[in-house]
C-alpha cells in the first residue's frame, strides 16, 4: 500500500477527534514551558487556532478541552495520580496531556459517555505516545471512569 492508499482506507477523523489533538498539542505545549502559569493559555490557544487543519476542528470543544485541563491541572492531577505506577514528574509530557484531557473529560463532561472519553484518550496515545503508552492511560482512565463514574460503569453496555 502507498501512502495515499493508505491515507485512503483510514476513516475521517471527527471534528471532536480534531479538537482533542489539538487541545493535546497545546497541553504538551504548556508542560513543556512550565505546566503551572496559566498565562500562556491564551497564547497557545491563539498559536493552535493558527494550524492548518483548525478548520477541521470543533473549535468550542478545543478551548473547553485546552483551558478546562489546564485550569484545572492541580484538582485533576489529585484524581489520576493514584491510578499511575511511576511518581507524576516521570510521566511523559505526552502521556501527562492525555492524562488530563481523559481526566477533564470523565469528570466535567458526563455527557461525553465514559467509554468515549476512554477510548479517544487511547486512540490519542495510540497516534501521539511511546509504544505501550496507551495501554497505561486505558488503565489509569479506566480506574478512574469507576471511581468518578460509578453507576454509569456499573450499568451493561447496550448493544
Amino acid at each position: 500500500m502507498d501512502d495515499a492508499d493508505s491515507k485512503a482506507a483510514q476513516p475521517p477523523r471527527s471534528a471532536r477527534r480534531r479538537s482533542r489533538e489539538l487541545a493535546l498539542q497545546g497541553i504538551y505545549a504548556w508542560l513543556v514551558r512550565d505546566g503551572v502559569s496559566l498565562q500562556d493559555a491564551g497564547e497557545i490557544e491563539a498559536h493552535m487556532r493558527d494550524e492548518d487543519e483548525f478548520d477541521q476542528a470543533d473549535a468550542v470543544w478545543f478551548k473547553t478541552l485546552l483551558h478546562g485541563a489546564m485550569q484545572d491541572a492541580p484538582a485533576l492531577r489529585e484524581k489520576f495520580t493514584p491510578y499511575i505506577d511511576r511518581p507524576l514528574e516521570e510521566l511523559s509530557p505526552i502521556e501527562h496531556g492525555i492524562l488530563l484531557i481523559g481526566s477533564y473529560e470523565l469528570i466535567h463532561h458526563v455527557e461525553v459517555p465514559y467509554r468515549v472519553a476512554i477510548n479517544e484518550a487511547v486512540e490519542l496515545a495510540k497516534s501521539f505516545g511511546g509504544t505501550d503508552g496507551f495501554k497505561f492511560v486505558n488503565g489509569v482512565l479506566d480506574k478512574l471512569a469507576a471511581e468518578v463514574r460509578s453507576p454509569e460503569t456499573r450499568t451493561p453496555a447496550r448493544r
